[in-house]
C-alpha cells in the first residue's frame, strides 16, 4: 500500500508542478487504480482506425466517450455513446460524436477517444468536496445522468468508519434499489461499505484533492466498477 500511496503523491505533485488543477481522465482513473477502486476496462484511441482496434481488444458492445478537459458535460453534448455492437456502429457514433460536441465545443482540445467495457446494473454516485466550513465530505448516493434531478444523496465529513457508511446506505431513499429492484443486481453492501471507506482514506490520506466524482459506479452481478472519475486540486 506504501507503494501505491507513493505512486498517487506523485501523480497528483506532477500534474500540480504543471499548473494544472484538473487531472485528465485517464490521470484520474490511473488514481482509482493505484487505491485499489474497481473499473470497468478502457483503452484510450487516438482516432477512428485506432478505435476499432481497440474495440475489438475490449469487446463489444462498448461505451465511446470523448476524451477531453474542454468538454465538461460529455453527455449532454453528445460525448457519450453507449451500447455500440459492431465495427459499423462504432465509425457512425464516432462521426456523429464529432459533429455534435463541435457543435457544443467549436474550440475544444479533442485529446482521443475511450473505449471502454460496457456494464450495466444499479448505478450509485460516490463522491468528495471540500467545504469552506467544515472541510473534506464524502457523498453517497443513487447515481447515473439523473443525480441531479433525484438528488438521493446523504454526507458525511471524512474520515468515515464502518457506522457513518452504514447510515449513509440507510438514509438513501431509493435504497430499495441496492436489494435487486426489478431484476437488477442486488449491490452487495459490503463491499459498497469497503469501497466508501477506501476513498475516506485517499482524501484523507491525499488532502491536496479538492473534488472527487465517481459517476456512475454500477454494482454488477460481478461486483462494483467505477465507470467515470473525476478529480479536482486545490
Amino acid at each position: 500500500m506504501k507503494v501505491m500511496n507513493k505512486a498517487i503523491e506523485k501523480l497528483l505533485n506532477s500534474v500540480k508542478d504543471n499548473n494544472r488543477a484538473i487531472l485528465t481522465y485517464e490521470e484520474s482513473r490511473k488514481i482509482m487504480s493505484f487505491a485499489g477502486i474497481p473499473l470497468n476496462k478502457m483503452e484510450v484511441a487516438k482516432d477512428c482506425d485506432d478505435c476499432l482496434v481497440k474495440a475489438k481488444s475490449i469487446g463489444y458492445p462498448i461505451v465511446l466517450k470523448i476524451v477531453s478537459e474542454d468538454v465538461l458535460h460529455k453527455s449532454d453534448s453528445g460525448g457519450v455513446k453507449i451500447g455500440i455492437k459492431s465495427g459499423e456502429d462504432l465509425k457512425k457514433a464516432y462521426e456523429e460524436m464529432i459533429i455534435k460536441v463541435r457543435r457544443f465545443y467549436p474550440d475544444a482540445k479533442i485529446g482521443g477517444f475511450s473505449i471502454e467495457e460496457m456494464v450495466e446494473g444499479v448505478e450509485l454516485l460516490i463522491g468528495t468536496n471540500t467545504d469552506p466550513q467544515f472541510g473534506k465530505m464524502i457523498a453517497l448516493g443513487i447515481g447515473g445522468i439523473f443525480v441531479e434531478v433525484y438528488k438521493d444523496v446523504s454526507f458525511r465529513l471524512i474520515p468515515v468508519n464502518d457506522e457513518d457508511v452504514e447510515d449513509m446506505i440507510n438514509e438513501i431513499k431509493g435504497r430499495k434499489m441496492l436489494d435487486g429492484y426489478r431484476g437488477k443486481p442486488k449491490v452487495d453492501k459490503d463491499e459498497l461499505k469497503s469501497l466508501v471507506l477506501r476513498i475516506s482514506k485517499l482524501i484523507e490520506a491525499n488532502p491536496i484533492i479538492k473534488e472527487m466524482d465517481l459517476n456512475p459506479v454500477v454494482a454488477t452481478k460481478d461486483g462494483l466498477k467505477a465507470i467515470d472519475a473525476r478529480i479536482i486540486l486545490e
